[in-house]
């Protein structure tokens, strides 16, 4: 199981095929199988990075305060471990939030930014869709468990990270290209949420899927990725 060390925890990582950098940042309570539908595309042209965030899959779970601004800093310490010195970001809900601070506090290190499902700022509260509250309810009893349960303690401690977290002002310090990609009926991270963060980032763009929040897990993903690699090549 390769992991490294990055300050105060063990960080669990993949590499998949060869070319230029793409660094993968999941959002709250996944860990890197939400990534397993798109790695072998991707991998095909580019040197793909997953990882669990602090505190999900096999990465270690401090029972301590989180924060976007540390968990962007766990994913520059993940890159210097392996050697990336740039790479192409892509963070989805709160890895977008992830990838934004990363982009504003190491503008050097990210070439090409891919914001999905996400905004720059949370609202103090989870919002979710009705599937999403099922889903959430299902995994609290027990009855679906991943093959790497996330702690409830956990949980709460990235949730807390991501609804408190506010990088609007500080939008204008992105220096990289990037593509906003967000779906109409997301009710989590509402479509007008995205749009502010789109007109903070200087010369960004913005693509809108049909769908939710994470349109592209079931019904968009050949659709989301012909966008990415799209976007990636130009």
């Amino acid at each position: 199981m390769p992991t490294v060390q990055v300050e105060d925890i063990a960080v669990y990582y993949e590499l998949h095929g060869a070319g230029e950098p793409l660094v993968l940042i999941g959002g709250l309570g996944a860990d890197s199988t939400l990534f397993a539908g798109m790695v072998e595309r991707l991998a095909l042209n580019h040197r793909v990075l997953t990882f669990d965030n602090r505190g999900a899959g096999r990465t270690d779970k401090p029972d301590a305060p989180y924060s976007i601004v540390g968990m962007a800093e766990d994913t520059a310490g993940l890159m210097d471990a392996l050697s990336i010195d740039r790479a192409h970001v892509l963070g989805i809900s709160m890895g977008g939030r992830i990838a934004l601070e990363l982009a504003m506090a190491h503008p050097d290190r990210v070439a090409k930014l891919v914001l999905v499902s996400t905004s720059a700022a949370g609202r103090g509260k989870l919002s979710l869709s009705w599937p999403m509250r099922i889903m959430l309810l299902l995994k609290a009893m027990g009855i679906v468990r991943g093959e790497h349960p996330q702690p409830r303690y956990a949980y709460l401690r990235q949730r807390d990270a991501s609804v408190t977290y506010n990088g609007l002002d500080r939008l204008g310090q992105i220096r990289a290209p990037a593509l906003v990609l967000h779906g109409r009926q997301d009710r989590s991270m509402p479509l007008e949420a995205a749009e502010r963060m789109r007109q903070g980032i200087t010369g960004s763009r913005m693509e809108v899927f049909e769908g939710g929040h994470m349109f592209f897990v079931f019904s968009r993903r050949n659709e989301f990725l012909d966008r990415v690699e799209h976007f990636l090549a130009e």
